[in-house]
């Protein structure tokens, strides 16, 4: 029974796990021109299918309550979007003489880059109590954000594949990203009511498209002779994620709760969720279309992999931790009044 309950609640990471080894098996099945067709399957459909979920899950209603905390946006979108690629791009700087692996390190770029996400920071700021309306608007309007920010840093830092011209890149991601968005949302004001009662599983069925997006990825990879991927760089980067995660979560942290701030515990605990947590939902198929071509695609996506799942984990560990520091904070205010 315990086994059964870890494997439904953690079924998308094992997932991540077989597609990647079912693509090393048999990569020909997933590659361009195979029997998958992933140049329309998923370069077109299954990205367009999930901007489309994306679309119809966002419950941008519920964001009125929150939409007036400018500062705790700003400070939420800045840290995101400008503050932690630049971070990351410094830190690069160093870790390209170290032997780890360029397009590892390239992919931790990438990771930098992404908006947070739609759902995870959501329920680790709704677990531990905090500012959950703050954490669903920075959630649904980052992600908006990132349709146009997450493309333009891409390209910023690590440029376009050469053989997808600037133009192509931008029409796609209209394409397949922003009209899909724009018509799940225009579905959700119609069917509101049907979808607050009968709760579909948006979540499982991004993740379920997602799996396969991930799988076509490594069946290029694993295609290719030409790419091997260290053991050592691998670890490697494991470890600089995880230091990234703790070290900006408690920057993030020092920040919000400094004197002055005019944050309450429970901002802080939304902005040190979703000022650290990067989207894999959006981020996987942006990839996809911004470096389509790239025969490094895959090792590109690796640090993005990893850092999914070690967010969620890192944040879940912390909770309890978080939760406690928050009520004790409240406690305090309350007793100084």
């Amino acid at each position: 029974m315990g086994l059964l309950t870890t494997i439904r609640k953690e079924w998308f990471i094992i997932g991540i796990v077989l597609v990647i080894l079912l693509a090393k098996l048999e990569p020909s099945i997933g590659v361009k021109g195979g029997p998958l067709k992933p140049e329309v399957t998923i370069a077109y459909v299954a990205v367009s299918l999930i901007f489309f979920n994306s679309g119809l899950s966002l419950k941008t209603e519920e964001l009125t309550s929150a939409l007036l905390h400018f500062r705790l946006h700003l400070f939420v979108q800045s840290f995101t979007l400008i503050f932690f690629p630049l971070a990351v791009w410094l830190l690069l700087k160093l870790l390209a003489l170290t032997a780890i692996d360029q397009w590892l390190l390239r992919g931790l770029q990438t990771v930098s880059c992404m908006p947070p996400p739609v759902s995870s920071a959501v329920i680790l700021t709704k677990a531990v109590g905090g500012n959950e309306a703050a954490a669903i608007f920075n959630s649904a309007f980052g992600s908006f954000l990132g349709i146009i920010v997450t493309p333009l840093l891409l390209l910023l830092f690590l440029g376009s594949s050469s053989s997808v011209p600037f133009s192509s890149i931008f029409s796609q991601l209209f394409m397949t990203v922003v009209v899909p968005l724009i018509l799940g949302q225009v579905c959700r004001s119609f069917a509101r009511e049907f979808l607050e009662r009968r709760k579909p599983p948006f979540g499982t069925v991004s993740s379920a498209v997602l799996l396969m997006i991930i799988y076509t990825t490594f069946c290029d990879t694993f295609s290719n002779p030409n790419i091997e991927l260290g053991p050592i760089s691998l670890l490697l980067v494991v470890l600089i994620i995880f230091s990234i995660q703790v070290s900006f979560m408690l920057l993030t942290f020092v920040l919000s709760t400094r004197a002055g701030s005019g944050f309450s515990p429970a901002d802080t605990v939304a902005m040190v969720f979703c000022s650290t947590h990067k989207s894999l939902t959006l981020g996987i198929p942006m990839l996809k279309i911004v470096f389509e071509g790239y025969e490094h695609l895959s090792l590109i996506s690796v640090p993005l992999l990893i850092y999914h799942p070690s967010q969620i984990l890192l944040g879940s560990i912390l909770v309890p931790t978080i939760r406690s520091w928050m009520t004790t904070r409240q406690k305090s205010s309350l007793l100084l009044r």
